[in-house]
């Protein structure tokens, strides 16, 4: 039986009528998968091919992992539709869209057989100790971090020289330091051995002659950042309202009660999983925060799906706590755990960063005093929480030492007003310096 064909119009066709000729068409093979880029995410239409899991003309097996996809969003390995042969059409590194055609897969091919276990005593070469043949390279080199890849250019090493112990092999940048501090390996094709190069641990500390420079693009990541945060500088009316909270509360909770808390539910009691139940609480008694605005309409969002801002290598992450006000402390916690190892891994899902009515992000635990975090569009709101200290602040009439936190919401003036952003600020304190309130409920 001849195999079926499909008749698709070639370039050219005026896309009003399908000739009955065959100049006009060409012949698909119905044993030929075309694999394209899938959806992404909201508002995103593209993004980059960072490498390919399977070499050209290598057999894939169906949900296998045959390509690494990195948005602005994330990082995302991509499995194969079908079993068969794959035949690669876009290299690593180039920007493809959404719905892109990168390769296709002959699933009339069949899957190599296995080898068959040896029998027969090593090669005689192999067995008087001669050094066996080197083995060859993967197809597709570990991808180096922008930190890795600058202290790699001063050392002139490349990033075949070095072994990652990142996720996935990645190149991190102590890897590179540490290559370039043993000497390494010359780059390939310059004629020199490791031992009559120039040392890159001089090059790094004191380097000779005048002072240089690199020069790398922007990460799919990093540029998807800028573009947003010029967007919501661009296109907001944002302004900042701060307060300070008393952590005294929160921390005698934690101390009286952390080791059974951890003991019970697997998980320690952290500040993040306070500061989202007391948002949701300043959520519920000032709505209009909760919303967003498109065009001329103010959207009123009656659920709380909170972002929670997670520092990656790649970038800052804001993935979503889902239904936020239908859980509990240790869950919240678990759900945040979960979503940052994720991140941080690079196994974020697209629709784990999706969505979101109200951002949190804590840049006090990189010591940050104090600072006016930016809008994440649509979103109207952003609470942007700080390092803790000590200082002597009055209570009762009475002077005393309290472990201190700085506060900042900003908000779009356009849809909140300025008391509505003080009396959620205001409630969110009072949850925080309170927190049997929120256990309560009331």
């Amino acid at each position: 039986m001849s195999r079926p064909t499909i008749l698709l119009p070639v370039a050219g066709w005026d896309g009003m009528s399908l000739s009955d000729g065959r100049d006009n068409v060409r012949t698909l093979d119905m044993s030929v998968e075309q694999v394209t880029v899938p959806r992404a995410g909201e508002s995103i239409t593209e993004g980059t091919l960072n490498r390919w899991l399977k070499a050209d003309g290598a057999y894939v097996k169906a949900d296998e992992p045959l390509f690494e996809l990195g948005t602005d969003k994330a990082t995302q390995e991509v499995a194969a539709p079908v079993a068969g042969v794959v035949k690669i059409l876009v290299q690593e590194g180039q920007t493809v869209a959404v719905g892109a055609v990168v390769a296709t897969i002959d699933t009339d091919a069949k899957a190599p057989a296995a080898p068959a276990t040896p029998t027969s005593p090593k090669p005689a070469a192999a067995a008087s100790g001669a050094p066996k043949p080197p083995e060859s390279r993967p197809v597709a080199e570990a991808i180096p971090s922008p930190a890795a890849t600058r202290v790699l250019a001063e050392a002139g090493l490349k990033p075949g020289d070095v072994v990652g112990t990142g996720p996935g092999g990645r190149i991190l940048k102590e890897d590179a330091v540490a290559a370039a501090t043993s000497g390494g390996r010359s780059p390939a094709g310059n004629g020199k051995s490791a031992s009559s190069a120039e040392p890159p641990k001089t090059s790094l500390i004191t380097p000779p002659g005048p002072r240089s420079s690199t020069r790398e693009p922007m990460s799919q990541v990093r540029k998807r950042i800028a573009a947003r945060l010029l967007e919501s500088q661009n296109t907001t009316a944002t302004l900042t309202t701060f307060n300070e909270v008393d952590m005294s509360a929160i921390q005698d909770l934690r101390a009286k009660y952390n080791e059974r808390y951890e003991k019970k539910h697997g998980v320690k009691l952290g500040f993040m999983s306070v500061f989202v139940k007391a948002a949701v609480e300043a959520l519920k008694a000032f709505p209009l925060v909760n919303s967003r605005l498109d065009g001329t309409d103010i959207v009123h969002q009656h659920f709380h799906d909170i972002g929670v801002a997670v520092s990656t290598e790649k970038g800052l992450m804001v993935p979503i706590v889902r239904d936020a006000d239908k859980l509990g402390f240790a869950d919240i916690e678990k759900r945040i755990a979960e979503l940052a190892k994720k991140a941080r891994d690079g196994k974020i899902a697209f629709t784990d960063l999706e969505g979101g009515t109200f951002t949190i992000t804590n840049g006090g635990i990189f010591g940050s005093m104090l600072s006016t975090p930016i809008l994440n569009p649509p979103q109207c709101a952003i609470l942007g929480m700080h390092s803790i200290q000590k200082r002597a602040v009055v209570v009762n009439d009475q002077i005393v030492i309290r472990p201190m936190m700085y506060l900042a919401l900003s908000y779009d003036h356009r849809v909140i007003d300025g008391r509505e952003a003080v009396q959620f600020l205001v409630r969110i304190k009072e949850c925080v310096e309170n927190p049997e309130r929120m256990l309560l409920e009331i």
